[in-house]
């Protein structure tokens, strides 16, 4: 296989998750690829534009959402990413609910849900990461498998320039692929 070097920019894949903040009140959400696991503790970062409109919201109240919008929602999970909040109220773009734990909205429609409380802010460029302990998780129950949500019926939207993809099938098991390889097979 020949390697040919490309442009240095982030093309992905990346999970395509709706960051949930309350702005002046209503609940905003902002489409994007930036966010992930910080450790094996409970924590997860999101990283946001300075000039979101929902960076402001997650600021100003110190709790962020991580939805999980299923492939199938892509029309509504686009606009947030291509409308800013700035120019458009979103609040009614999707059903959202609330944790008595903290003030930050959440997607009904979406099969996964986190809310995060702000435990750390680190700026880069012209974004700041928002790392966050998880302080409520949701899920659909038709989305659960052994209490966990199984990947392939949350349907979750991949990004990764120039286009969203979903996916097919599974193929391993998490940390437990190579373990049942037999030892026979090239690594």
């Amino acid at each position: 296989m020949i390697k040919k070097k490309i442009a240095n920019i982030p093309f992905g894949p990346f999970i395509t998750v709706l960051a949930g903040a309350m702005v002046d009140g209503k609940p905003n959400y902002a489409t994007i690829g930036a966010y992930g696991v910080v450790s094996e503790k409970p924590v997860l970062y999101i990283s946001l534009k300075n000039s979101h409109y929902t960076t402001s919201g997650v600021v100003e109240n110190g709790f962020f959402s991580v939805n999980i919008p299923s492939s199938e929602s892509i029309y509504k999970t686009d606009l947030c990413g291509c409308v800013s909040g700035n120019k458009e109220d979103k609040s009614n773009v999707f059903d959202s609910f609330y944790d008595d734990a903290g003030n930050a909205p959440m997607i009904k429609e979406c099969p996964v849900n986190y809310l995060c409380k702000v435990i750390q802010t680190i700026s880069i460029f012209d974004f700041t990461m928002f790392i966050g302990e998880i302080v409520a998780v949701y899920a659909n129950e038709d989305c659960l498998e052994n209490g966990t949500p199984n990947a392939l019926e949350v349907k979750p939207t991949i990004m990764m320039y120039p286009g969203y993809y979903d996916l097919k099938d599974k193929v391993g098991t998490l940390f437990k692929t190579y373990r049942s390889m037999s030892t026979d097979e090239p690594r």
